[in-house]
């Protein structure tokens, strides 16, 4: 499991999260939903050491994570992407090969092979010579999950990976992280679309600055957690479904 204790991190001066103490168990697909601004991106930042964390640890297995961090893929948001570098759809996808190459080795046919095969999964095959600044936002999420699956992970974080992508791809995405779970690979998506949760996910992390809760969707993704959470940004929401609070 992934262990995280006294996790504090700043934001530009500003306390983004605060005292938070988790484990979370390998082999789910986990959601991690809060208002905007609770700190969901900083969080999976932060585990990964892309942010600086004014205290705590993370740990895998009772080791620190930074020796687990060839098995973790990341997908930052678009936003974070630098799209004017000139790449092509097959050659950003071999990338995800290079954290399991020995030093000074250069990709093979082996890799080559891994990174078609993943581009097929994602269902990009045809868009292999493409420069990624000419790709549509669904297209180009689905190039970097398929760079993160080129890197054989057993962890894989996205941030906000349904933003502003069509329905095609999203439908490739959740049935492709639906399978991963299936396959025993462990899934920590930042997500925004409450009426969603139940459908992509089996347990939840629900965020603003401190830790709200977490568990599994049914028990945890309540009409009283969600008012915690978003305070009166949401009105009267009432949760429906298996994880409401019998309001239905």
């Amino acid at each position: 499991m992934i262990e995280i204790r006294n996790l504090n991190v700043d934001y530009f001066g500003n306390s983004a999260l605060e005292n938070v103490n988790l484990d979370i168990p390998f082999g789910h697909a986990v959601g991690i939903i809060g208002p905007n601004g609770a700190g969901k991106s900083t969080f999976i930042k932060s585990l990964l050491d892309v942010i600086k964390k004014r205290t705590g640890k993370v740990m895998v297995g009772g080791k620190d994570i930074s020796e687990y961090r060839r098995k973790i893929a990341y997908v930052p948001q678009k936003n974070d992407i630098d799209l004017s570098f000139p790449i092509t759809v097959k050659d950003t996808v071999l990338t995800g090969t290079y954290p399991n190459l020995k030093l000074f080795r250069r990709p093979g046919q082996k890799e080559r092979d891994r990174a078609l095969q993943c581009m097929a999964m994602v269902d990009i095959s045809d868009l292999a010579d493409k420069q990624i600044s000419n790709l549509s936002g669904g297209q180009l999420q689905r190039v970097f999950i398929a760079r993160a699956l080129a890197q054989e992970a057993h962890v894989f974080f996205l941030d906000e990976p349904f933003v502003g992508i069509d329905l095609v791809s999203e439908k490739i995405i959740v049935n492709l992280l639906k399978q991963l779970r299936e396959e025993g690979k462990t899934i920590l998506v930042v997500h925004h679309d409450l009426h969603e949760v139940e459908e992509y996910f089996d347990k939840i992390i629900i965020l603003n600055k401190k830790l709200i809760a977490f568990g599994d969707v049914a028990d945890t993704f309540t009409t009283e957690n969600i008012r915690r959470a978003y305070g009166a940004s949401l009105g009267n929401v009432i949760i429906r479904g298996m994880g409401g609070s019998g309001n239905d």
